[in-house]
Parts: C-alpha cells; structure tokens; sequence
C-alpha cells in the first residue's frame, strides 16, 4: 500500500483525471494464502451446522435523551478508540465519524483480534479535523486550502486497530504492526469490466476510498467496505473524477503493505453494505442496498465457484458476474447485462444519445441502468443482512417522506427455492417502525448466531427529540427476534449520546461482546465552542466519535 506523498497530492488536485492513470504502476493483488485470523463468526455467511441457543437476557431500557450511552443493567461498555488516537508505531490515528465494524480474531480468540472500523464523512464536524468552518461558510465558494483538503481526506476511509481483553477490559494496541490506515489518499487498484474504460478515464488504479459507511466480510477474512454519499466529499476536496468512488473496497486487513482494491463488477451506486452467501451452486452472492430515496436493491453472483482450500484468491470471484437489481412488483431479479439486455442497448438520454455502449458504462451508471431496465425504487433501501439459520434476506428501508414513509420499515425477502443465484423471489414486511414498535429510521441490521435480529436506528440529527419523532428520543439499539413467541417484538438495549448514531453492530465469535461505533455525537451544533454532546469525556470536552464494546453478554 502507498500513500501520495504532499508533492503528488497537490498534482492531484490540479492536474486532473489524465494524471491518475500514471500515479501507481504494479500494484501488487492482495495477498495469497491463509490469513492468521481465525473463523469470524460463520453463522455470517449462513454456515452453521445448526443454531445456536444465544438468547441475551436484559431489561429493555426506556427511550433516553442523555448524553451517553445508555445500557440495560448489567451492561457496560469500554471506549476503544475515538478521533486522533494512535494505532501504530508509525503514528497513524484513527479517523473520524466511525461507522461499520468487523472483528477478526487472532488465533481463533474471541479477546485478542484486529478491528476494522469505517471512517465516513466529517460534515457539520470538519471544523473539529481541519479548521474549516462549515457553519458560516458559503456553499458556493469553496475555500478549502490543500492543507485542509489533506486532513479531510486522511480523516475517512477506514481504520485496522489491533484489540484485546486485559483485566477483563477491551484496549486499544497503540503501537500494533497490523495498526493501519485506509484513506482518501491511499492508492487502489480497480478490478473488473470497468478497470481501463473510457468511463472510468482510462484508469486502473485511483486514489482514495471516502464516504465509508457499512460493510461486510469475505469467507476469506477480508474486508468488504462500501463506498456511499462520495458526491460531497469529491465536492468538498475538489477531486477531479467523480467516477472513480461508489464503489467497494476490498482490504485485507492481516497484510498492512497490500493494497486495496475496488471491485467494478459489483457496481457503482450509494452502498451501504455487503452481505456474502454461498449459493447451492456453489457460486457467491453478495447482496446490497443503495442508501437514497427511490434507489435500488441488487445482487451480484459470481460466475465462478467458491474454493474453500483457494484462500485469498477467492477474490476474483469478485471481479467476474452478473449484477441484477430488484424488481419487486414481479418478483424479479433482472440482469444489468448490456450483452443480453436490448432495454440497456437502446436506451436513451434527453437528447437521444445511447445512455450505454459497454458493460463499463452500465457499471459506472447503476443508477441510470436499474431504472432504464425497470428495478423497483425503494424507501432507502440500506443495510441488507442474510439469516443464519433460514438464509433468507432482511433488508432495512430506512424512510422515504416522499412516499409518506417517515419510520421505515424492515423487510424480508425469500429467494425461490432458497436458490440465492436463482431470479425469482417473494417478499413481505417483517417489522414497521413507529411509535407502536417503538423503534423509526431502521439502519444497520446484524444476526446473532440464534436468529435474533439486532438494528440500530438513524433519526437524523435535525428531526431527533422533535415533532413525530419527539417519543423515541436519541437514536438506539433494538432487538428483534425472528422467531418463537417473542416474533417480531421489539425491544430497546441502547441508546446513543446526543446526536450521535449507534453503527456498525458486530459480535466477538463468542457473543460475549458487542461492537459498536458512536458516530457523529454532537452533530446538531450551532457554535463550535458550545457543543451539543461532551461525549465521551464529558464536563466541557469536545465530542469525539469512536468505538466502543458492550460487555455483559
């Protein structure tokens, strides 16, 4: 992996798209081989033999507007890492606005393993990374300095933090050797039909991965992390090619020199996460969710077959397949193949020009191509999450005021045949938000090994504690179980600091410990010297956003 150095940053900014195809050559593919981690949790991947009997046993907490994290009793939580805190030897610092977790153990431990962790955006925040005041300043006129552009980016994108359990209690390993940086500034190879082609600018490798909201996990223990609102970082830093980000990343998380890779195959849209099954056939499926009002549901399956002695070279799974996105008024999955699709081959823009020549275009343009090929738009379609037990597909719709969908909605879809490379399914509504659930804004989904359904919410900062949502108070933590008589009943375990968003839930293989990220506390602010929330310091600190892991279990 490499990073510009200033020299080359600056001839970034100003030199345009035709100097990105020459700013890395040889970019090494990840790494061959085993990794050292462990199995993650392979209830993930709809893998166990048979389910476990994980039940947590807790008193559901009420709705809350304190400034921190509210726990049932008997829980606790430790701060791992927040905003600025070394990770490496080298000096490296965790990045800003934490989202999505995984963990991967070392050696199979549940208490000694690697965390990554995303880095979204900095929004209202940027003052807090870079001095730029966003408050006062005009949208139209951008007075970034490079130097500031410099933090912002190195701010997003994700970060590897080495993990353990001493005395009872999770720390950080400040100066770990797999403690490491993913950022706006890292160089990334591009796989795929849209490496190379004239809409990508000819590039095969670009600079940076931002906007990282969730993710997902490989069976080969790496890293799948999803590119989302890139426009406003690409906006905000002044970057040439707005192309080159939408995209997922692919990290391996044991390998600090390897370098990334985007994966084109799976399509360029706002993604919010990956969800990996292996299909009967054999073939990998990877299901995700496009987080924007009256945007799409997709799935990629791979042409070829999963090899479970291959290791890391399973990747290339990942660069050749078939896109589809949902048709939900046909229960249909229709494929975003130009080869085989005469709606896509003829498909126009305004002025009658061909929206599409080549599988590249469709690729780059996903948007443009679900809706010339008739996917259905869906009410934010975002975290998509596949049942450990009965491999069905849960997909949380977050809201959407345009069609009147102010609390979301979770729903679950069914494959036919459970074939997951199959085109045909059904679908119904497992759970509604609102006042009668007691949850609104579903976000981030995870399964524990037993079926339980665990969904942390995403009120926006400026509609929290007020109007039609006054009653739920600060976003939060719910549980959910699938089945049995407590079916569908929804019970509140967390609640956030101010402002803040609970994200990226994620379980240790032993479901003793809960990871989850405080993103963006203190949001809805005014004056920067008299912030919203002082979490997690407290008195008069400055919010910081980080991580943090519940135990109790």
């Amino acid at each position: 992996m490499e990073e510009m150095n200033r020299r080359q940053f600056l001839r970034y900014l100003g030199a345009g798209t035709a100097a990105l195809a020459s700013l890395a050559t040889g970019i090494p593919a990840l790494a061959a081989g085993e990794s050292l981690s462990g199995k993650t949790a392979d209830h993930l991947f709809g893998l166990e033999n048979s389910p476990r009997t994980f039940k947590p046993v807790f008193k559901p907490i009420q709705p809350s507007t304190k400034d921190d994290i509210v726990l049932p009793e008997g829980f606790t939580y430790d701060v791992i890492a927040v905003y600025g805190d070394k990770i490496n030897e080298n000096g490296d610092t965790f990045g800003f606005n934490a989202d999505f977790n995984a963990f991967l153990p070392i050696d199979g431990s549940s208490e000694h393993g690697l965390l990554w962790t995303n880095h979204e955006y900095c929004g209202e925040l940027e003052y807090y990374v870079n001095g730029y005041d966003t408050l006062n300043a005009d949208p139209a006129n951008n007075r970034r300095t490079p130097a500031q552009i410099e933090k912002y980016l190195y701010a997003l994108g994700g970060s590897v933090t080495e993990i353990k359990k001493v005395n009872g209690k999770w720390t950080l390993v400040a100066d770990s050797q797999y403690g490491r940086r993913v950022t706006g500034l890292t160089r990334i190879s591009l796989t795929g039909p849209a490496a190379g082609s004239s809409a990508m600018s000819g590039a095969k490798q670009v600079v940076g991965t931002f906007a990282n909201c969730s993710g997902g996990i490989t069976l080969w223990n790496t890293i799948l992390s999803c590119e989302e609102n890139y426009q406003d970082v690409v906006d905000d830093c002044k970057l040439p090619d707005a192309s080159h980000y939408g995209w997922i990343v692919e990290v391996d998380p044991f390998d600090p020199k390897s370098t990334p890779k985007k994966h084109t195959a799976l399509g360029r849209f706002s993604h919010e996460n990956t969800a990996m099954v292996l299909a009967d056939s054999g073939q990998l499926v990877i299901y995700m969710g496009d987080d924007a009002n009256d945007q799409y549901v997709y799935k990629y399956v791979s042409k070829g077959k999963y090899n479970p002695n291959a290791g890391k070279n399973n990747s290339r799974l990942l660069e050749d397949g078939t896109l589809y996105v949902a048709d939900f008024s046909k229960g249909k999955w229709l494929a975003l193949d130009y080869e085989r699709s005469e709606k896509l081959q003829t498909a126009k823009d305004e002025n009658g020009q061909p929206l599409f020549t080549s599988q590249a275009d469709v690729l780059v343009n996903c948007r443009e191509a679900s809706k010339a090929l008739g996917g259905t738009p869906m009410d934010r379609p975002e975290d998509v999450e596949v049942h450990p037990i009965d491999r069905t597909i849960f997909i949380s719709m977050t809201n959407n005021a345009k069609h009147g969908n102010f609390y979301g909605q979770i729903v679950r879809l069914l494959e036919k045949g459970n074939d997951h490379a199959g085109e045909e399914f059904t679908f119904e509504i497992f759970a509604t938000g609102g006042p009668q659930s007691g949850f609104a804004a579903p976000d981030n989904l995870a399964f524990d090994s037993a079926g339980n359904l665990w969904v942390v919410t995403d009120i926006s900062s400026g509609s929290m504690n007020s109007g039609i949502y006054e009653s739920f108070g600060n976003n939060g933590v719910f549980f959910l179980p699938t089945s049995g008589q407590d079916k569908g009943h929804v019970a509140q375990f967390a609640s956030a600091p101010v402002g803040a968003e609970m994200t990226g839930p994620w379980f240790t293989p032993d479901e003793k410990t809960l990871f989850l990220s405080v993103q963006h506390p203190g949001e809805n602010l005014t004056v920067y010297d008299q912030p919203t929330s002082h979490w997690p310091k407290g008195g008069k600190q400055m919010p910081l956003p980080g991580v943090v892991a519940i135990r109790g279990f």
